[in-house]
């Protein structure tokens, strides 16, 4: 779900609350790919392209998602669902629980992502577009968060804490 229709540029440029932060273009196969990164703490924020977007607290635990068109929140280790609805006069979210299958579906697909993610760094598969702080250490970071992690929970709260 696109909030505003920024590029990655204004993400490296303008998000201040993830340091450090990173643009990479992924360069291995299926084909050129843009993913940001960025720390707030021990909290991961990776986003995948213009509309997917996984945010994580710093258990490594899933708390935040936009998948297609869909923002989805972390509660009690479950995931809801939230659409916007527009009227004439006025955008409601509406929200909705996930099915067992509808969450393993989102979780399987990250799971997915990342593995290919750690593929493409360990193989050099990229390209390092920027980093805020210059120097300021998102690439190692980022690999230990990738070698770290086991498989991908849920968090009880989409809160970072």
């Amino acid at each position: 779900m696109t909030r505003n229709a920024h590029d990655r540029e204004d993400l490296l440029r303008d998000a201040r609350g993830l340091s450090p932060r990173m643009q990479l273009e992924i360069t291995s196969p299926p084909g050129p790919r843009e993913l940001f990164a960025g720390f707030r703490g021990e909290s991961l924020s990776l986003y995948f392209g213009q509309d997917l977007v996984f945010h994580f607290n710093g258990r490594g635990q899933l708390r935040r998602a936009f998948v297609a068109d869909l923002l989805l929140k972390a509660d009690d280790g479950r995931l809801a669902a939230m659409r916007r609805e527009r009227t004439h006069d006025e955008t409601r979210l509406v929200s909705q629980s996930m099915t067992e299958v509808q969450e393993r579906t989102v979780l399987a697909d990250l799971e997915h992502r990342l593995l290919e993610l750690d593929e493409a760094i360990a193989a050099g598969a990229y390209r390092l577009v920027g980093e805020v702080p210059a120097g300021g250490g998102a690439m190692s970071r980022l690999e230990a968060w990738l070698n770290s992690r086991g498989r991908i929970e849920l968090a009880d709260s989409p809160h970072v804490r």
